[in-house]
């Protein structure tokens, strides 16, 4: 396979070859994952992180069908399946729990030839965070600033430690430090669209939480081979969500649309305090969930009371799509360049996979030179940026289910009725992007249908091959 001259890397990265050290910011679930990578692929790394400890915070995720070979390829995927449980259907109800319609995953485990499942989001992070050696992660590290030159990247810390590297990478979140400095940058010489200054905006607020280990006999739908996945939807106001999980849990989130658009500059410091979690459980104590003892109605009483509070938060939930993604050394994933309604639960699936088509370029590079940089820098965003617009667009459609309006009232309608020959193509596409590593050993992929063409894979793929004939001569 010979490479095509869109990926040719400079003849300094072949005459002195030397990996790059890569400084990720953030240790979410994206630099975490991240590190992984560059780990499996012998590139140096470091993460750094502003919280001082990790907190057990969040609901559950929908995952595994898409990742079946990469967490293969990592040696995580027999403990990811031991801390999941199988999402094969989704139960929609109105607020007074009359049944609306159901939403059936069954197909999208042939189509992809692996199961989905329904893991809170701490375990996950739990597993991920094993898998790195403490001395490559270092807690309560605020970034203040980072300066580029022509040898590397150095970035100080509010402790006015600093950090030295090749690469930086912004994980940081949807309010990234890194993104703010590099757009600061490239505006500065007229290089920012105008659409990366409008501010975050949100029209959604959101409450998750998950409860402690729960009675069986008391909540029969923990006995269900398959996650009990639950959505009652109160239209134009509220929808609200229960997930079981493997150990008995109720993984929970309430999520309210608000009368207009806020920013988080427009919103007072009462709605994010220590007190507006509280105030938000209150509100929505009375409502009604499904799922109790010989019928029983349940409420989000019940799963609040059963949730140790430092595992209940609110959290703002805002919608952008960034158009600059890098510049110079840096290079940002996940949340920092791309924030998703999770809505369609592809926020932090996006994330890894941004994380594994950057991982299959850095892996490849020989030199920190600023061209081979931007060459690879570039078909990361070529190959991501496509893939989020459709993403975003599917976002749209399942945060629709809980407005008050025609297209709420349309995408509803089409959920409910769509042939099942349409649906079966739906999930083909929701399932296409099934992502793997090119310096690590192939996993076979058993889907009935092909995954898409991944970029990173095939081309970085194809630059090892040319390597290697070069090596052979």
């Amino acid at each position: 396979m010979s490479v095509p001259e869109t990926n040719n890397l400079s003849a300094a990265q072949q005459s002195v070859p030397k990996k790059p050290k890569v400084l990720i910011v953030g240790a979410g679930l994206g630099g975490l994952l991240l590190g992984i990578l560059l780990m499996k692929g012998g590139v140096d790394f470091e993460i750094v992180e502003r919280a001082r400890e990790v907190k057990p915070i969040g609901s559950a995720m929908s995952m595994g069908a898409c990742f079946a070979q990469l967490f293969k390829q990592i040696g995580i995927f027999d403990e990811f399946v031991k801390l999941g449980k199988p999402n094969r259907l989704m139960e929609l109800f109105d607020e007074d729990l009359n049944p609306l319609f159901n939403v059936d995953f069954a197909d999208r485990d042939i189509v992809s030839g692996a199961v989905e499942y329904i893991i809170p989001r701490p375990d996950l992070y739990a597993l991920l965070l094993r898998q790195i050696p403490t001395e490559y992660i270092h807690m309560g590290k605020k970034v203040e600033s980072y300066q580029e030159d022509s040898e590397g990247v150095t970035i100080t810390c509010s402790d006015n430690t600093t950090y030295r590297g090749d690469i930086l990478v912004g994980a940081d979140g949807a309010y990234s430090n890194v993104r703010e400095q590099l757009y600061s940058t490239l505006k500065a010489k007229a290089s920012l669209p105008p659409s990366d200054e409008e501010p975050l905006t949100f029209n959604c607020v959101c409450l998750v939480g998950q409860t402690e280990v729960l009675d069986p006999e008391e909540f029969p739908g923990l006995k269900l081979h398959r996650s009990h996945f639950v959505s009652m939807i109160k239209s134009g106001s509220y929808k609200w969500t229960t997930f079981s999980s493997a150990k008995n849990t109720l993984c929970w989130f309430v999520i309210q649309i608000l009368d207009e658009k806020k920013s988080k500059g427009g919103s007072s410091n009462s709605e994010w305090g220590p007190g507006a979690a509280e105030a938000m459980c209150n509100e929505v104590r009375d409502f009604k969930l499904h799922g109790g003892k010989d019928g029983k109605v349940l409420t989000m009483g019940d799963m609040i009371d059963r949730t140790p509070k430092g595992m209940i938060s609110k959290v703002m939930l805002e919608e952008k799509l960034f158009d600059t993604w890098y510049g110079g050394r840096t290079v940002l994933i996940g949340d920092a360049c791309h924030k998703l309604h999770p809505a369609s639960g592809a926020g932090a699936l996006s994330a890894i996979q941004d994380a594994v088509a950057l991982a299959n370029w850095i892996c490849t590079l020989e030199s920190s030179s600023m061209t081979d940089l931007e060459t690879v820098f570039k078909e990361y965003r070529d190959e991501r940026y496509p893939a989020l617009q459709q993403a975003f667009a599917t976002a749209q459609v399942f945060k629709s289910l809980g407005e008050n309006t025609w297209r709420s009232t349309l995408n509803k309608a089409l959920l409910r009725y769509m042939p099942h020959w349409l649906w079966v193509k739906t999930q083909i596409k929701m399932s296409q992007h099934r992502p793997q590593l090119s310096f690590l050993p192939w996993v076979e992929d058993k889907g009935s249908v092909p995954p898409a063409y991944q970029a990173s894979l095939q081309k970085t793929l194809a630059i090892r091959e040319q390597r290697a004939a070069a090596i052979a001569v």
